[in-house]
């Protein structure tokens, strides 16, 4: 059967690739049998991922981070399905000048929104989105966020046939009219900058991906993710805009959630020797929040490889001013389900890129990594008493293979192997209705995979 990773972590393997400083850090006494849960958000410095994996081994912390159910039964160590990565050329600067935008696009004329920024032949894939999704346990459509969606490499990616063949893989961008709405000066500039940054990192992630998956799954070909991602025209942007949530949208059954403080352990490569030992503040959930925990957006799985992540920023929806912390509830945002089973809030630090996998990985790795079960929460009703309607702004970008890429287990793995590695499996539309067979193109499991997220048969 496939290679597992439980026993893969050697004492030696781990302290030379680890700062020298790590701190556990013991909740508070809880009702819970094991006293020591706390989360890890694992730290990356670009310059390890951009190394050659033969000169900068990173395989112990993409472990740590990545590991499927198998990696670890202590929850204490459990990985969170994510990493972060800091120290990356212009990216900060790109961030910062491109998510701002999101709220002049959300805030534009409806009419224009949904007319002509908008593409139903490409299930939304393209432009603008708002209330077309169906995610989470209530199946209800999603109107509590919008989306835009572009390909940051490309306004034409793949050929004439490929995109007939797979329209929601390979749609054409529909940018907005900087022109006849000047408050969007150099949206489709500072699109493509920050999303081409972000596939480059991945690109750098995949090898390092590909050295872990071949040193621990037998079977598994040599350098497959890096050179199916390298020339990959596959990428999709999603800037994402939340809006406010009225109270009764906000609402959470507090009689059913034990919230419970942790901090989080920030483990770094060891380029980096600048580590204060900053702590990143992170909420744990029970395994089964109450049923409105995700009302910013519902619980899943993204579908295709790798997904980067630019952090998040709250403004004010009336004004697009960015909020400080003070006016953030701070159990609002995002969640991860880690390989235990548990809920955790992960905070982003503003100077990092993290990456969490998607379900092809999971496939292709036999279930040496999982995909990352993610949701986000919104404020609690009154959480600030001024006024001020909270918005969040996010931008995901997928970075993936191109759609004709076969999804195949390694050799001398079962399905079953692929299937059971994934974790909050009760959240989320289930991979086995969704990867067939195996083999089956991506193209193909993302259009299966969208009917079912969409509810369009």
């Amino acid at each position: 059967g496939c290679s597992s990773l439980s026993n893969a972590l050697r004492p030696q393997e781990t302290e030379s690739t680890m700062s020298q400083q790590q701190h556990e850090h013991p909740q508070p006494a809880t009702q819970s049998e094991d006293p020591s849960h706390y989360s890890r958000l694992i730290i990356v410095d670009y310059k390890d991922i951009s190394a050659d994996p033969a000169d900068m081994d990173l395989s112990p912390l993409l472990e740590r981070a990545f590991g499927g159910m198998s990696s670890s039964s202590s929850s204490a160590a459990s990985p969170l399905g994510i990493i972060a990565i800091r120290n990356i050329p212009h990216y900060t600067a790109a961030k910062t000048s491109f998510l701002p935008h999101a709220h002049s696009l959300a805030h534009l004329p409806p009419t224009y929104l949904e007319d002509t920024l908008s593409d139903p032949s490409s299930f939304y894939n393209a432009g603008w989105s708002h209330g077309k999704e169906t995610l989470g346990r209530h199946r209800q459509p999603d109107w509590a966020k919008a989306s835009y969606y572009f390909n940051p490499i490309t306004d034409e990616p793949g050929t004439e046939q490929e995109r007939k063949d797979y329209p929601a893989s390979y749609p054409l961008n529909r940018w907005p009219d900087e022109e006849a709405f000047p408050q969007m000066a150099n949206f489709k500039q500072s699109a493509r900058t920050l999303g081409g940054i972000m596939r480059e990192v991945v690109v750098h992630l995949t090898r390092h991906v590909d050295a872990l998956a071949e040193k621990r799954v037998e079977g598994y070909p040599t350098g497959l993710l890096y050179r199916s991602m390298v020339g990959t025209e596959k990428v999709k942007g999603r800037l994402l805009y939340y809006f406010p949530l009225n109270d009764e949208a906000a609402e959470t059954e507090q009689t059913d959630v034990i919230h419970v403080k942790a901090e989080s352990e920030v483990i770094e490569s060891t380029n980096t020797h600048d580590n204060d030992n900053k702590h990143h503040n992170t909420d744990k959930q029970p395994s089964n929040p109450s049923k409105s925990f995700d009302n910013w957006i519902g619980w899943h799985n993204d579908s295709g490889f790798l997904t980067a992540l630019a952090g998040d920023l709250y403004v004010d929806d009336a004004t697009g001013t960015a909020l400080p912390p003070s006016h953030i509830d701070p159990r609002a945002g995002l969640y991860v389900t880690d390989r235990s089973g548990e809920s955790i809030k992960v905070s982003i630090p503003e100077d990092c890129m993290a990456v969490q996998i998607g379900e092809c990985l999971q496939i292709l790795t036999g279930g040496a990594v999982a995909a990352t079960p993610h949701c986000v929460r919104g404020p609690r009703p009154g959480w600030n008493d001024d006024g001020v309607k909270v918005a969040r702004i996010s931008f995901p970008c997928f970075v993936d293979a191109k759609p004709t890429f076969p999804l195949t287990m390694p050799e001398g793995c079962g399905r079953e192997n692929v299937l059971e590695s994934g974790v909050g499996r009760d959240k989320v539309p289930p991979l086995e209705e969704r990867w067939t067979e195996n083999g089956m193109t991506f193209g193909n499991f993302l259009q299966t995979s969208f009917e079912k997220y969409y509810d369009w048969k």
